[in-house]
């Protein structure tokens, strides 16, 4: 293996084998894995010294929207890709177990405590350098870049030079956060769906709603104020071609949704399925769920409630919500853009740019979506350099495992209707055999996808 000499804005790097551009999920999980199997890193972040509007530390790994990483159940995609990453040793999975809050059946963690081990393990490995500056080009010799979707628009000039195309780019969504001793617990009542989660009352706060109170916080939330577009669209300084400004699906704010139609959110975010009020006896109309979001058990998020709505707004209108009439707001919603690039045209299922073996991409700005999509591609990013630096092919996982499907899909989607895709069993391909109903179907996913794993280690 040869040592690399380059220049990151700058900063110039000598006795390192491999650069690594973003401290996000991705960028930390694939820093940890080319050092533990023996790499010298540099791993570059350009926070806190370069803020991007969305971020509040300068921790790595730190989370900026939902402090959820999806369902932790093993019948569930989001649940097979954390197994998938368990079994391949993860650092960021280790470290999310080990500051993980109440969720029911998902992982949820209480963001500081999360990051902040993330940045000592990181930190306290003697591989790994983490440089604080803003890279401003793309490196010549060894490198993976996974700065998120959050890139800077230096960055993200250098980037759209190197592929000659167009850079996408859609508007993402961040939900608020309230203090739990704001929340009226004679309205609201503790409750997972279904009864599921380990604590006898439920890991989640359920503010639960009449038709009447859904009726008025609807109209409330259509004729509510929100920011323009244009402060975020100012945010487009790189010289970018930009294509359409668009929001994804997966993420959008609640006050677009309810646009779709009076019962949209009913019957998305707000469904009380699995739900009883104890009030009552029977189940709402509707149910705004909250979830934990710190350890000390002080903070709660409005699950599915991202939103552009302007700051007084959010408070006015989510006052209205049954046990949020005093609510003290911690964090309000706000949008940010996100950024990624035409993933399949430009990268291999490898990871690898199309036409330079040794410069690999991770994260979301590849077209993945979700906390573990992002570690997922960090991971092997991480494992296929080192191969690469030791003259060995890298790895593809088979398609039937969750993380060989999601690097299938952003390397061969269509591009006419590209959009970044978290875990499912969609992407997966269809069993053999299928059986019959929703959950033995997905239990022989999550089967197979384990066995499948099992036999690409051997």
């Amino acid at each position: 293996m040869t040592l690399a000499t380059q220049a990151i804005g700058p900063y110039i790097f000598r006795m390192t084998q491999l650069i690594i551009i973003g401290g996000g999920l991705a960028g930390s999980e694939a820093a940890w894995q080319a050092a533990e199997r023996g790499i010298s890193v540099a791993l570059v972040e350009m926070r806190p010294g370069t803020t991007t509007g969305a971020h509040r530390t300068g921790n790595l790994a730190e989370l900026v929207c939902s402090n959820s990483l999806g369902s932790d159940l093993p019948d569930r995609a989001s649940g097979v890709l954390k197994s998938e990453l368990r079994r391949l040793g993860s650092l960021l999975m280790t470290c999310a177990d080990r500051t993980a809050v109440p969720a029911g059946g998902a992982l949820a963690v209480d963001r500081d405590a999360f990051a902040e081990l993330v940045s000592q393990k990181l930190s306290g490995n003697p591989n790994i350098e983490i440089v604080r500056e803003e890279a401003v080009s793309v490196p010549d010799g060894p490198a993976i870049i996974a700065s998120g979707p959050l890139t800077s628009s230096r960055l993200s000039r250098a980037i759209a030079e190197l592929s000659g195309e167009e850079h996408l780019f859609f508007f993402d969504a961040i939900a608020p956060v309230v203090s739990a001793d704001s929340i009226n617990m004679n309205i609201a009542f503790c409750a997972s769906r279904y009864g599921r989660g380990e604590q006898d009352e439920g890991d989640y706060i359920n503010c639960p709603f009449t038709r009447e109170e859904y009726e008025v916080f609807v109209d409330a939330l259509l004729t509510a104020e929100r920011i323009s577009l244009r402060s975020f669209e100012k945010l487009v300084e790189s010289g970018v071609r930009a294509g359409p400004h668009h929001f994804f699906e997966g993420c959008l704010p609640i006050e677009i949704l309810a646009q779709r139609g009076r019962d949209a959110l009913a019957y998305g975010p707000m469904r009380p399925v699995g739900l009883t009020d104890p009030r009552t006896g029977r189940r709402p109309y509707a149910a705004l769920q909250l979830r934990q979001d710190n350890l000390a058990a002080s903070m709660y998020n409005l699950v599915g409630f991202q939103t552009n709505l302007k700051f007084p707004e959010q408070k006015r209108v989510f006052s209205l919500i049954p046990g949020l009439e005093k609510a003290d707001f911690i964090k309000y919603g706000q949008m940010h853009r996100n950024t990624f690039i035409a993933a399949p045209k430009l990268l291999r299922p490898t990871l690898q740019w199309h036409d330079r073996d040794d410069l690999l991409f991770a994260g979301q700005l590849t077209g993945v979506e979700g906390y573990a999509g992002n570690i997922a591609t960090g991971l092997l990013a991480g494992i296929n350099m080192c191969r690469i630096l030791n003259c060995e092919e890298p790895m593809v996982f088979p398609q039937t495992t969750m993380l060989g499907a999601l690097c299938h899909y952003v390397t061969h989607a269509d591009m006419k209707d590209f959009q970044p895709m978290k875990a499912n069993f969609g992407i997966l391909p269809q069993l053999a055999n299928p059986p019959k109903g929703k959950r033995p179907r997905a239990e022989a996913y999550a089967e197979r996808a384990k066995d499948a794993l099992e036999d690409s280690l051997r």
